[in-house]
């Protein structure tokens, strides 16, 4: 089964990344190893440019299954990216134990 759209089947195999929440996001970020986040943003983030132009041209509240499937992909590249450009782990440092839980996720 076919998850992100034909121009992106490069991605499919991070399709696991395709969270629908926020908090799914942040648990895989936390039980995800560094290798495996790298490996993630190593492919994803060239092709975010390119992501971005092709779900411009579509209209937000009426996505494509794949598509939405490929904004979704994208919201954990962005969740991923402080962890492996500047943390260099997955926590954010100096936190501790504390968390935050996000109550209301965005209209989108």
């Amino acid at each position: 089964m076919t998850t992100l759209p034909g121009e992106f089947a490069d991605l499919e195999p991070f399709a696991d990344w395709c969270l629908a929440s926020e908090a799914e996001r942040y648990a895989k970020r936390l039980s995800s190893s560094m290798d495996e986040m790298q490996a993630f943003y190593d492919a994803a983030f060239p092709r975010f440019a390119a992501g971005m132009a092709y779900l411009d041209e579509l209209e937000l509240n009426d996505l494509p299954e794949d598509a939405g499937q490929l904004l979704l992909l994208f919201y954990s590249l962005i969740n991923v990216s402080f962890p492996i450009e500047v943390w260099r782990q997955p926590r954010v440092p100096d936190s501790g134990a504390a968390a935050v839980d996000a109550v209301l996720e965005p209209a989108v």
